[in-house]
């Protein structure tokens, strides 16, 4: 894949994947935010399971801030902000953070472009959606594609019969031929005119709403993100104690970046593995 723009930063985890069980009681006991995907990450075959929100819950009331990192869309981040225990959610595959103002009682979103640059890639996203309907059989455009604001998804995996590797390669190179940035994940193959992406939004989102410098090294090790696809690749490399959970295992030959732990268990189970070797340590 082409590297985004923010792919910078620490990569000497990038292919450790140490059991999250060996992750040091002084490493995990100082961790202040966490950092998550949702697809396949949080959530088990699509489903938001009590457990894997239970989680995120004990996370939260411990005093630890959690913010989900997530391809998923404005829609949908709308309600995450809003309705889940968490401090922001970064969505689109970082084009925009959203929070939830309780003192104003009013859903706030910082966006990475203007609203008239977002209307400017609307005709572009269209003709490269008509070209990959047409060139990459058994594909469809995202069921949540009406509540996005920034990019084109495509659906591989979730509303569509699995496809082989060499359709969601051919997805991502028509993309690139456009001059859209392109990031797999587990389900959709997401693209955008733009040059962010997952950590380059965290950023900002880091000093803008939480006042951490995240070009400080000592201030990184106290970030866990956790994710389980190549759209996580940013933060897999710049995150020195980034966890994947177990799933992470089938795209390591797609990556150049790989979490520094990873969990035993898949998907939601492996989030709630992270947050117990978490909260345990405290």
């Amino acid at each position: 894949m082409t590297a985004a723009a923010g792919d910078e930063g620490d990569t000497s985890g990038a292919a450790v994947l140490q059991p999250l069980a060996q992750m040091p009681r002084a490493v995990a006991g100082v961790v202040h935010t966490v950092l998550a995907d949702i697809d396949d990450t949080i959530s088990s075959d699509g489903r938001l399971t009590a457990a894997a929100y239970g989680a995120l819950e004990r996370l939260h009331e411990a005093g630890l801030r959690v913010v989900p990192v997530t391809g998923r869309p404005a829609g949908w981040c709308d309600h995450i902000a809003r309705f889940w225990p968490v401090d922001a959610v970064v969505g689109e595959n970082g084009a925009f953070y959203m929070w939830h103002d309780r003192v104003a009682g009013k859903l706030r979103t910082r966006h990475w472009l203007d609203a008239a640059a977002r209307a400017a890639s609307t005709a572009r996203l269209a003709e490269v959606r008509a070209r990959i309907l047409a060139e990459v059989p058994g594909c469809a455009v995202a069921s949540d594609q009406f509540c996005r604001l920034y990019d084109l998804a495509i659906d591989f995996r979730e509303d569509v019969p699995p496809l082989p590797r060499e359709a969601v390669d051919r997805i991502v190179a028509l993309m690139h031929e456009a001059g859209m940035t392109a990031k797999v994940s587990s389900i959709h193959v997401n693209g955008w005119f733009g040059d962010w992406d997952k950590l380059a939004m965290t950023r900002r989102l880091c000093a803008e709403r939480f006042g951490i410098d995240l070009d400080d090294a000592a201030e990184r090790t106290r970030i866990v993100f956790a994710g389980d696809s190549p759209n996580d690749e940013p933060m897999f490399g710049f995150f020195p104690h980034a966890v994947g959970v177990a799933n992470v295992l089938a795209f390591r030959d797609r990556m150049r970046a790989l979490p520094a732990w990873v969990t035993a268990a898949p998907a939601g189970r492996g989030f709630v593995e992270l947050a117990e070797h978490l909260l345990a340590a405290r």
